[in-house]
């Protein structure tokens, strides 16, 4: 198997027979076999279903049915993990990512072998201006505190030649942001710009507040500087204490001035108690994610894994 395409599906009923189409037009001309690896993230709409009226297609088809809905991150995961080609694609299934791209970077790998990977960028993104804005801050912080390098703008859509994808599948931290992790790893990746389309149908399940939870996910994942931010913030709020008592002490016993105390306690308190539950709870995020690796419960649960005959023809 030359190619195997890793598609994340939640509630994409609609959206999946035009997928396939799509990959069986673009793909058309192309002189290698490739397989569609669906990964049902438990869709509550009929995706599944739809999953499964693809397996009477000429294309070989193989669909993971999760026991419930447990993440993009899981889904590609799984999708890498079942995949069985040489090179391996990860792409959504709302067309917002055109399949013909993917044949170009097939293309590029088959031509540079100096590269292990090829991953797709927006050079320019659709996004109203405070979400772009938000996403320049993410990168900008992760790329000053983190030792891996984030390029801005890049997304899950990129193709692996094999030896990647098996380094990819080493790390099996419950706590994934694949992007990061697809850096992490090294090897050389190709850069190259695509513009998104439009959704072919529905909406986007990415709400700024679940974009807000991801990028939590890739400092706490990928940098310990809020634990140092922690630490820092706790020597400052020290040094400023001893400074202020200096001068309510020469105050005091030189210059004859009463010291009005109620506010300036209670401004204290209230200060330093929230810098405290700040630092409390940065360092419980780091604990928390230490507390669930360590159960060592697994990254997803399939339900099932189904194939179409086309596998067994090929064999």
């Amino acid at each position: 198997m030359k190619l195997s395409f890793v598609v994340p599906c939640y509630n994409e009923e609609k959206n999946v027979p035009l997928f396939y189409e799509a990959v069986k037009k673009d793909f058309e001309k192309a002189d290698y076999d490739y397989e569609l690896v669906f990964v049902n993230d438990g869709s509550t709409d009929g995706t599944f279903k739809a999953l499964k009226a693809l397996c009477d297609g000429d294309v070989p088809v193989k669909i993971i049915n999760f026991s419930r809905n447990f993440g993009k991150e899981a889904a590609m995961y799984a999708g890498l993990k079942e995949s069985e080609g040489e090179y391996v694609t990860i792409i959504d299934a709302d067309l917002q990512q055109k399949p013909s791209i993917a044949f170009d970077m097939v293309r590029i790998l088959d031509i540079q072998p100096e590269f292990d990977c090829v991953a797709a960028y927006q050079a320019e993104r659709s996004e109203n201006e405070a979400v772009i804005f938000c996403k320049d801050i993410f990168y900008k912080l992760i790329n000053k505190f983190s030792d891996t390098e984030f390029v801005k703008g890049a997304s899950d859509f990129r193709t692996f030649r094999r030896p990647m994808v098996e380094a990819i599948l080493q790390m099996d931290e419950y706590f994934r942001f694949s992007k990061g992790l697809f850096s992490w790893v090294g090897f050389n990746t190709k850069f190259i710009p695509y513009v998104a389309e439009e959704r072919a149908t529905g909406e986007s399940k990415w709400s700024f507040l679940k974009l807000f939870r991801y990028a939590l996910e890739g400092i706490f994942s990928f940098t310990t500087a809020p634990l140092k931010i922690a630490t820092y913030t706790g020597l400052a709020t020290s040094v400023l204490s001893v400074i202020y008592l200096l001068i309510v002490v020469i105050q005091k016993l030189f210059c004859g001035i009463d010291v009005k105390g109620y506010a300036t306690i209670v401004v204290l308190i209230l200060l330093l108690g929230g810098i405290q539950l700040m630092c409390i709870g940065i360092i419980g995020e780091y604990i928390a994610r230490t507390y669930v690796q360590t159960k060592g419960r697994p990254i997803y649960i399939a339900r099932e894994v189904i194939k179409n005959d086309k596998y067994e023809k090929k064999e």
